[in-house]
């Protein structure tokens, strides 16, 4: 509860500093997902430890080629600050030079957010949505497996 209670005042303090894409984010992510996974996780965990898992080779083997996979795509990404990156050529120059005329948005980070990546930012929320969704469909199918052993121990 902790959590939550500061991830909520820490989002406020956005809100009152102009960074309100910051203050969703805090508020979506730390105050909202993070706590209710956090409560739903101690709700749903057992106090007796499960049987030991057996793991497979080809788990290892598919988390292996997933991080070659990310750490190769990695390889062509310019340094971090130099200043002759594709970004740094013409759209970040124009961001800084319009966005509060065009937008009418103190915040050139917000005004970023919030009109030129509106799209965007409603894309990364809905992921954020559905990952919380899938974690708790998933916590919950343990907890019905868990219900119905008993529900058979209680009949046998």
């Amino acid at each position: 509860m902790m959590t939550g209670i500061f991830s909520l005042v820490s989002a406020s303090l956005f809100v009152t500093m102009g960074a309100v894409d910051v203050a969703f984010t805090e508020a979506a992510v730390g105050a909202g997902i993070a706590t209710l996974l956090f409560l739903s996780t101690l709700a749903l965990t057992s106090s007796e430890e499960s049987p030991a898992v057996r793991h497979s080779l080809v788990s290892f083997f598919v988390v292996f080629l997933t991080g070659a996979i990310l750490i190769y795509g990695t390889i062509d990404i310019p340094q971090f600050g130099d200043g002759s990156a594709p970004v740094h050529q013409h759209i970040a120059e124009r961001y800084i030079k319009t966005s509060p005329i065009e937008i009418g948005v103190p915040n050139m980070v917000t005004s970023v957010l919030a009109s030129y990546r509106g799209y965007d930012t409603l894309g990364e929320v809905t992921v954020i949505f559905t990952a919380g969704v899938a974690v708790l469909i998933l916590l919950g199918r343990g907890r019905r497996e868990e219900s119905a052993r008993q529900d058979s121990a209680n009949v046998a």
